[in-house]
Formats: structure tokens, sequence, C-alpha cells
């Protein structure tokens, strides 16, 4: 059961709110998010990527792997979060 600082939209928006704080040109890891809502944060990791996931479908965000822009469907490993710049398309 989530509490209300982990809902999935607490993540959306704690997603949002650190990409937009980092700008489009630098990118944050997912557990920075995850430690900013709980202090077990750990069990936040997989909503963390999901929130991601459907961020990165509305156009909202990119997510990276390697420094270069995924779709979400291909999201695994290692990956950080950006926020996607204006008029910029994500490479699929």
């Amino acid at each position: 059961m989530s509490t209300p600082l982990t809902s999935r939209q607490a993540i959306a928006d704690e997603i949002l709110r650190q990409t937009a704080a980092r700008g489009a040109d630098r990118s944050i890891c997912p557990s920075e998010v995850a430690r900013a809502l709980d202090p077990d944060w750990r069990r936040l990791m997989t909503p963390v990527r999901r929130a991601a996931a459907e961020l990165a479908d509305a156009g909202r965000i990119d997510i990276l792997r390697k420094g270069k822009p995924i779709p979400p469907q291909d999201m695994h490993g290692v990956i950080r979060l950006r926020l996607r710049a204006p008029n910029l398309p994500t490479e699929r």
C-alpha cells in the first residue's frame, strides 16, 4: 500500500522536480528520487522506474543509457533521467 509520499503521482512529481532543477543538459539517477521520498528508498526503485517510463512515454523526460536516450521498453540496468529539452525528439 502506498503512503502519500510514495504514490505514483508523488514519484512522478519528484522526478520532474529533480530533472527540472538539474536542467535539460544534466541527468539524475533514479535512486536520487527514491532517496528523496523514503529512508527505505530501495523499495521505491521499481515504482520510480515505472514512473520514469510513463513520463518518457508522455514526452516529459528522457531515459538515458550510456548517455544516450532509449525508449522505455529498452530500459534495463543502469539508467539516468533527464528533462526532455523542448523540440528535441527521443532517439528510437
